[in-house]
């Protein structure tokens, strides 16, 4: 990189830069959300973490919510199991990605084969139990579409073979290796099939490219859906190892696709996709899932926007500051807020378990504008109603509002979705 000088970047801008390039700074549709849009919101992120916490709304669906407001979830759930064209693979974690970027994935599925990815007790599982592998595959070669639980014992009917533990890990082996992919999902429940059988034969047919030239269209891909950021950054997006990205991101800088960056206040050197726009100003309000990935690794959410986010699913109920399935809340170029939400979809309500302020924010400013992003979140998800707890200094002056919800022409994504 020697050669390549770096300029500076204030903070502001690079948060302007980065939400930019998230698709924050673009003008609100103006009618109905069709495939067209959601594509283009697909083009500026890249892919779509999936995850199967449910208690408001499986994350699949929430950035899309975020930056174009309520949407017919069916058609996510058409252009990936029906039009092809998005696939399920291990982009950031489980994901869905664009179809185009298939034949960018094969290496990682080749360095599963090879026992060179993947959890160290998934490789030993693998190892150990390469038979029942292989009559797995078989199974799903000659019946087509398969679940765990239609993984029956040869010649009978009568049950599960081998368990959901053993036979759910042979799935997955063979879906991480590429071997088996994803056709369809029924109660969240994963449903895999050959390849051939469900990616579009023209994607087949694309050669897969050295994990080298791989990598970098994928951190080509990462820098336009961050604008601006670190190599660790850039790295993490698709998971690509740091080692391995630092090389890539070097690269790039050298053949002028990525150009340095002093960034205030930031530690780390950055590195700005030369395409990526600077608004003069980010009007943006969006209530962004933990897993969005605006927020989803801390310590860029930290040294964008001075927020550190701590996803407490998994931590104690005593323990849990704020709760358990908090929403950050975005307000121009701010995270201004965080919000507890459940949908409670038996008694057609969205309960607001705690709703806060960030340091140095009004919590009436906070509120105000808070309450109509409710109200739409509650219409989207056809609920009737927000209710309101006693958990946060936002929440008081949330409950003074009256809120008013349209529920009439919801298309909320499945509560199996």
């Amino acid at each position: 990189m020697a050669g390549v000088r770096a300029f500076d970047v204030s903070a502001s801008e690079a948060r302007r830069i980065a939400l930019a390039a998230q698709g924050f700074a673009d003008r609100p549709p103006g009618g109905a959300v069709d495939a067209r849009l959601i594509r283009r919101v697909l083009g500026r992120v890249g892919l779509l973490q999936i995850d199967s916490v449910n208690v408001l709304v499986r994350t699949q669906y929430l950035p899309l919510f975020a930056r174009l407001g309520p949407y017919p979830a069916s058609i996510l759930e058409t252009m990936a199991y029906k039009r092809r064209e998005l696939f399920e693979y291990w982009g950031h974690e489980a994901s869905f990605l664009p179809m185009a970027l298939y034949p960018l994935l094969r290496w990682r599925m080749e360095r599963y084969a090879n026992g060179e990815a993947g959890w160290s007790g998934m490789r030993q599982f693998a190892q150990e139990n390469a038979e029942l592998i292989e009559r797995v595959y078989q199974a799903v070669a000659e019946n087509g579409l398969t679940a765990v639980g239609g993984l029956d014992e040869p010649g009978t009917r009568s049950g599960p073979w081998w368990g959901w533990s053993e036979g759910k890990r042979a799935l997955e082996w063979l879906y991480s290796t590429g071997r088996l992919a994803v056709a369809h999902r029924h109660n969240f429940e994963r449903h895999y099939d050959l390849p051939e059988r469900v990616y579009p034969p023209e994607i087949l047919a694309v050669p897969a490219p050295p994990a080298e030239e791989a990598q970098r269209e994928l951190i080509r891909i990462s820098a336009k859906a961050h604008g601006i950021g670190t190599a660790s950054d850039l790295a993490d997006y698709f998971r690509i190892k740091p080692t391995e990205a630092r090389l890539r991101v070097a690269e790039l800088v050298e053949a002028g696709e990525l150009q340095p960056v002093h960034v205030e206040g930031w530690k780390a050197e950055g590195y700005l996709d030369p395409g990526a726009a600077l608004p003069r100003q980010v009007k943006a309000r969006a209530l962004l899932s933990p897993f969005d990935p605006v927020v989803w690794e801390r310590a860029r959410a930290e040294r964008l926007f001075g927020f550190y986010l701590r996803i407490e699913i998994y931590t104690p109920a005593p323990k849990r500051v704020f709760g358990y399935y908090v929403l950050p809340f975005l307000i121009g170029e701010s995270l201004v807020g965080r919000v507890d939400l459940k949908a409670d979809r038996k008694n057609r309500a969205l309960l607001v378990h705690g709703a806060f302020a960030e340091a140095g924010q009004d919590p009436g400013f906070v509120a105000a504008e808070l309450a109509p992003e409710l109200e739409r979140m509650a219409g989207w998800l056809g609920l009737e109603r927000v209710i309101v707890g006693k958990r946060g200094e936002v929440a008081a002056p949330l409950r003074d509002h009256h809120f008013a919800v349209d529920a009439l022409n919801a298309e909320p994504p499945p509560e199996d979705g």
